[in-house]
């Protein structure tokens, strides 16, 4: 039997979109052994939501490397999850991620990691959250004729991230049906310059002018419509003591970097206005995961 960790992302970072994504301290786990027959257990976030026969995400996953592979067996899997679904934190990027490794390992590690990644960004659609998911710490990451590039950066050991989690889903097919299909090319140029200076800002651990390098024009501005109160969070977190705020992944969740003497009076700060606008919340202060998926 296999037995991994694998963490929660945060996507996008503002103006990053679909390329840019750190690991979070925050888990699922997920046991996967051969069986007789298709077998999976769920405990923890989602138990009454997640398929409970081979459509689930982990044993697709898992499958996909398997037809790579030429194995037909079916697997016995439990999953123990601990990030909430449809809020922004990869919880499909960890299924994904999970199902593929532990697969892997179950095989005896034949496909590398290059190929790995290729087969999770295939299935998620995008390697902004697998390859956190993946490696662990502040990832870069594009794809280039299906080929997954990736840098990988340390995140600073006194970096917290504050993560707002709204009591909604937002599924992201829904989010990025309110994106325009075409954009200018103004706000092209101003998130190209934006998150070339983020990802050298985080590759420098300076954070001095986060909250300038986390604007975005391409996609925040017309999700904060599906989340009451996200503007308003954005605009004055930076005064309550955050680097900088943005919305994670596809969203609902809105996430804060900040210092740990700081992080609870933002946690609340972000609580308070979306119960204003008649959204429950609660927060959690995290620190990014440097390893990725670990094999327990």
């Amino acid at each position: 039997m296999v037995r991994i960790q694998v963490p929660a992302t945060t996507a996008n970072f503002g103006p990053g979109f679909d390329c840019l994504g750190a690991s979070l301290g925050m888990y699922n786990y997920i046991d996967m052994e051969f069986s007789e027959k298709p077998e999976i257990h769920v405990i923890g976030e989602g138990v009454s939501e997640i398929p409970i026969d081979e459509t689930n995400l982990a044993y697709q996953a898992a499958s996909r490397l398997f037809k790579q592979v030429n194995i037909d067996k079916p697997l016995k899997i439990t999953l123990d999850n601990h990030i909430p679904l449809a809020r922004g934190l990869g919880s499909s990027a960890a299924c994904i991620a999970g199902g593929i490794m532990a697969a892997n390992r179950l095989v005896g590690d034949i496909l590398d990691n290059n190929e790995l990644i290729r087969l999770a960004t295939d299935m998620e659609g995008h390697p902004d959250n697998v390859v956190p998911a993946i490696f662990g710490g502040f990832c870069l990451s594009m794809v280039y004729k299906n080929k997954v590039f990736y840098k990988k950066f340390p995140v600073p050991s006194w970096l917290r991230f504050v993560v707002c989690i709204p009591d909604f889903e937002l599924k992201t097919e829904d989010a990025r049906k309110v994106l325009p299909k075409k954009v200018n090319f103004e706000d092209a140029i101003y998130n190209t310059s934006h998150t070339a200076m983020l990802v050298a800002a985080m590759a420098q651990g300076d954070l001095t002018d986060m909250s300038i390098f986390c604007q975005d024009k391409l996609h925040q501005p017309f999700r904060s419509q599906l989340i009451p109160g996200m503007e308003e969070i954005l605009e004055t977190v930076r005064e309550k003591g955050a680097f900088a705020g943005f919305l994670s992944g596809s969203g609902p969740t809105v996430v804060c970097l900040t210092l740990r003497e700081r992080a609870d009076v933002l946690g609340q700060h972000m609580v308070d206005i979306f119960s204003k606008e008649g959204v429950k919340s609660h927060y959690k202060v995290l620190s990014s995961d440097s390893d990725g998926v670990r094999f327990l």
